[in-house]
């Protein structure tokens, strides 16, 4: 009997032990938690509840940084909590920052931020600005610094501009004069940082200015929340958790500090998980976690019936384990978003370092743009990687959507392209409003007013050549026009005994001009049957690794030969890489693995060998492969 009390005394003193150990710092990033101003205010007036909230937090997650807000929605903290606060995270050896959220009160449930076209708005964000900047020597403005208001005020200050050029103007004088100026004034030695949020593409609606307000403030953050599409207003793809880091990387090279991620909308833990792993797939030097008191939430692990019991990347049962016991042992406590948040964190941080510079289809988006939105995150999610930039990209192979409609110098670019022997693919999007502006001098190809349904597929071109490649329900296409024998639909659909081309080709100069067809439903690419997607893969990424297998499996691939595969689907997937490596090795496992030579296909004769791997990916779960040492 004493035996079997020293026993239980031991397991409840290690189990104590492993829940309150500090958590060691990760390797390959930092990471950051904001407080909104009401939490704030909480810890101020109750310091046993900022000590208790704290150790839970911090006894699960390593926290590097706290941001410690102001101002949200018409409530602001005073100087005397702020410092209560901010001295209470310095004396646990963590590093304070500053945050703002520039919202007026709302009671509809509909966001409104502050009309700076009224003075007492105006001299609201002055005053916050210098009160923050009193207190701190770096401070954040949440997402939320953008402008859609339209009172009356504001009609009158707008005047014959645009909404979207009076609210992009109206924010970059705020920014200098009602954010930085009153800072400065206050403290000579702040730092102000921006963080950009996830609907880049109505930005110049909302006044952010991608073109000016990345140099106006020194530093940039980037807003990686994706959520749970089907119940959130935005509805935003996974991969964008990955695609929008790298594309506000190439806006501020070296100047985007971080990623942000919350749990809203999530519907599984896994969903959240993801958004932690791409935002460090995209080599963030940082994470920030979107709230403090969300983190002491219990993890509840609803939602997951399909795959709770497989070996899945995140894996609840051995998280559970590992940070609270067993369930009915001494000392057991339920999971909670923290636990969630290092458990994640801790995998990624595993594979992060073997990672290179990311690579992928090469993709102009000019700035403060729209057109086709979020399809270059659909192509990563159908498993082409995407590298975005905001000017021409110094590539072989240029993918341009229809916000390349931006650029009024982009027909001259395509050309000279083409001229140098390079390839450009378009897609549809853009042939339609670039045959209205004189594209017909570089091709031919047009889109018309009429529409296909296919539901068989062929590949290949010339006499007899094709080969059908799967069938699928009915899919509206716009219908290309093409003159025979000089374009060639190297990818088509057939309805009935028509077809319609779902890959152009055309010859320029010395290049290679290419049409992707956009279904009229953009989800619908998920819809292609697996074979489909193999040849576009094979046609858009020349130079890349490729996958072969069906969508909502994306690929990252990294210079130094890294290549990660992320499966968001809710059952085990079989898919094939496409790499030019003989032998990897499985980057978590350590397990070697040798590629089976892949036979060139017909017209590729000499080029570099091939070789595939055979793997199964596990439902909302990562596979990272890395050269053999």
């Amino acid at each position: 009997m004493k035996g079997s009390k020293w026993f239980a005394a031991l397991v409840l003193a290690m189990v104590t032990a492993t829940c309150l150990a500090a958590p060691r710092p990760y390797r390959n990033f930092k990471v950051t938690v904001y407080i909104p101003v009401r939490v704030v205010q909480r810890m101020a007036s109750d310091p046993a509840w900022m000590r208790s909230s704290w150790r839970t937090i911090s006894s699960a997650l390593h926290v590097d940084r706290v941001f410690i807000e102001s101002y949200r929605a018409g409530v602001s903290a005073d100087g005397a909590q702020l410092d209560r606060v901010k001295h209470f995270f310095l004396s646990h050896g963590v590093a304070v920052a500053g945050g703002m959220a520039m919202l007026a009160p709302a009671g509809d449930g509909q966001i409104r931020t502050l009309d700076y076209a009224l003075p007492q708005d105006r001299a609201l964000a002055r005053r916050m600005s210098a009160l923050t900047a009193r207190h701190f020597n770096e401070f954040i403005l949440d997402d939320l610094y953008f402008f859609n208001t339209k009172s009356d005020a504001d009609i009158a200050a707008k005047g014959a501009r645009t909404w979207a050029q009076y609210r992009m103007q109206t924010m970059d004088w705020v920014s200098r004069h009602l954010i930085l100026k009153p800072a400065r004034a206050a403290n000579p030695r702040v730092r102000v940082i921006i963080k950009f949020p996830n609907f880049y593409p109505s930005f110049q609606g909302m006044g952010f200015d991608l073109k000016n307000e990345p140099k106006i403030f020194p530093e940039i953050w980037t807003g990686d929340e994706t959520r749970y599409a089907p119940t959130t207003d935005q509805q935003l793809l996974p991969y964008e958790s990955y695609e929008i880091f790298r594309y506000f990387e190439n806006i501020a090279p070296g100047r985007n500090g971080g990623g942000w991620v919350d749990p809203i909308a999530m519907h599984d833990l896994d969903r959240y998980a993801e958004q932690l792993w791409d935002t460090i797939l995209a080599k963030a030097p940082a994470i920030n976690l979107f709230e403090y008191s969300s983190l002491l939430r219990i993890a509840n692990p609803k939602n997951r019936a399909a795959w709770r019991y497989l070996p899945t990347t995140f894996n609840y049962l051995r998280m559970m384990k590992k940070c609270c016991g067993a369930p009915g042992a001494p000392g057991f406590r339920y999971p909670r978003l923290a636990d969630v948040a290092a458990y994640a964190l801790r995998q990624v941080d595993r594979i992060a370092g073997h990672l290179g510079e990311p690579r992928g289809l090469a993709t102009y988006r000019p700035l403060d743009s729209s057109g086709e939105d979020f399809l270059p995150e659909m192509l990563g999610m159908i498993g082409i990687p995407i590298e975005m930039y905001p000017h021409w990209p110094k590539a072989h192979t240029v993918f341009l959507t229809e916000a390349a409609r931006q650029d009024p110098h982009i027909i001259p670019q395509i050309e000279s392209h083409l001229m140098a022997g390079d390839r450009v693919i378009i897609t549809s999007g853009l042939l339609r409003v670039l045959q209205r502006r004189g594209f017909d001098q570089v091709t031919d190809m047009r889109v018309t007013h009429s529409i296909a349904a296919p539901t068989r597929y062929v590949q290949g071109y010339g006499f007899g050549a094709g080969t059908m490649i799967g069938t699928s329900r009915p899919i509206l296409f716009p219908l290309i026009h093409f003159y025979t024998n000089e374009d060639w639909a190297v990818i088509r659909g057939l309805d009935d005994d028509g077809g319609v081309p779902l890959l152009l080709m055309d010859h320029y100069g010395k290049g290679e001009l290419y049409v992707l067809n956009v279904p009229e439903e953009q989800n619908d690419f998920y819809s292609l049957p697996p074979r489909v997607l193999d040849a576009l893969r094979d046609y858009l990424t020349p130079g890349l690794a490729r996958l072969e297998g069906p969508a909502r499996v994306s690929l990252f691939e990294y210079g130094n030969g890294a290549l990660v595969l992320e499966s968001y689907r809710n059952h085990p997937v079989a898919v094939r890489v496409i790499d030019g490596s003989a032998h990897l090795v499985d980057l978590t496992t350590g397990v070697d693995l040798n590629g089976e030579p892949v036979a060139a296909a017909p017209g590729r004769a000499g080029t570099p060998p091939e070789y595939g791997y055979e793997l199964r990916i596990e439902p909302h779960s990562l596979v990272a492969l890395g050269a053999r040492s």
